[in-house]
């Protein structure tokens, strides 16, 4: 006797919010790549990607999927109607404000590799707009600034998921109310019926 186990697949709304949040994930990686090669012509354009790679992977693709997940659950949320949709510009803009935040900063620790030169430039006018203080911590922690922006990605991601959550409990608690009502109404009107039926 053979036994057949059924896998239930993904619903539609569910592949259309996945292939929009892998999508977004691959332009978000590509983008920061493509900003390192423009910004390096003195290198050849994979020498400056792997260099980039090879010192920031957390970072260019941690970015990238938090903003793929982030998108992910903005564009599910949407297919459902949830409240959730009524916020996901302002999420989905602190998401991506947050990504090109991180990108900035990391940008900074590739340029002792020979990558990104042309921040050079933006190094060098740093002290003349913030203090040569403020621009020497910038540079000096702009590992860690990038990990700040990588974590404020995640943590909208995070809240966008909690909203989810909470919305779909809401509407699944909405309808169960709904059907123990209809059930008790037609509960009621069979009953009434009975008794009409035995006068």
């Amino acid at each position: 006797m053979t036994f057949t186990t059924i896998k239930p697949g993904l619903s539609y709304n569910t592949k259309s919010a996945l292939v929009k949040g892998i999508i977004i994930g691959i332009v978000t990686i590509l983008s920061y790549l493509l900003i390192v090669v423009v910004t390096t012509p003195n290198l050849p354009a994979l020498v400056a990607i792997n260099a980039s790679i090879g010192a920031n992977p957390g970072i260019i693709f941690g970015l990238g999927i938090g903003m793929g997940v982030h998108v992910f659950i903005s564009a599910y949320s949407g297919s459902l109607g949830c409240k959730i949709d009524k916020e996901k510009i302002g999420v989905l803009g602190g998401g991506a404000g947050s990504t090109a935040l991180g990108s900035f900063f990391s940008f900074f620790s590739l340029v002792p590799l020979g990558c990104c030169g042309s921040w050079l430039f933006i190094i060098s006018m740093l002290p003349a707009i913030f203090g040569s203080s403020l621009s020497a911590a910038l540079i000096q922690y702009s590992e860690a600034f990038s990990y700040i922006g990588l974590g404020i990605v995640f943590g909208f991601t995070g809240l966008s998921a909690i909203r989810l959550r909470r919305e779909i409990q809401l509407t699944n608690s909405t309808k169960y109310d709904s059907f123990n009502r209809l059930s008790d109404n037609h509960l009621a009107e069979s009953k009434k019926e009975d008794k009409k039926k035995r006068v």
